[in-house]
């Protein structure tokens, strides 16, 4: 369920999402509010759960692992993917979704080998598929305000959906 927030709201996650690390002081003086304004609001946003947490960005590629890859798998009950990811800290996403796959996980290896190895764990359990990463065209994304719903359109929007759950009259072949 979506929190009501205002543009000093937007504005304050906007800042935050840019760079979590502003002080109060800072981030007040961006969206021009006082200090404990500006802290009482992100306590709101804490507290409703819109802000979830706090965290750095860490380089892969710096600590080694040089090859990101996507892997797609058919099927695999809840919990052996539990188990499986117990024993993977490669594993930095792991996404249950619907269609042909159950499962889309996205992992970090340091080579070929390692990716191997790491593949093995899931391949022996079902069909699996592998993409490697070439590049990130877009990563972290800030997440924006959805626009808001004009007054106008949802009040058309009722009559039409209150008319789709109207009965019809007189039997199978009457007309409506």
């Amino acid at each position: 369920m979506a929190i009501e927030l205002d543009q000093h709201d937007h504005r304050i996650l906007a800042e935050l999402q840019a760079d979590a690390r502003l002080t109060m002081a800072e981030l007040g003086r961006r969206v021009h509010l006082s200090q404990p304004a500006v802290t009482e609001r992100v306590r709101k946003l804490e507290d409703g759960g819109v802000i979830r947490g706090y965290r750095a960005i860490v380089d892969g590629g710096r600590l080694g692992y040089a090859i990101r890859a996507v892997i797609r798998i058919e099927s695999m009950d809840e919990s052996s993917m539990l188990a499986a990811l117990a024993s993977s800290p490669e594993v930095l996403t792991a996404y249950d979704v619907t269609g042909e796959d159950s499962w889309i996980l996205e992992i970090a290896v340091r080579d070929v080998v390692h990716l191997k190895a790491v593949l093995t764990r899931f391949c022996q359990q079902t069909p699996t598929s592998t993409a490697i990463i070439l590049r990130a065209l877009r990563e972290h994304a800030p997440l924006k305000p959805l626009p808001a719903v004009p007054a106008v359109a949802a009040e058309a929007a009722a009559p039409l959906a209150a008319a789709r759950k109207k009965p019809r009259r007189g039997g199978a072949g009457a007309p409506a």
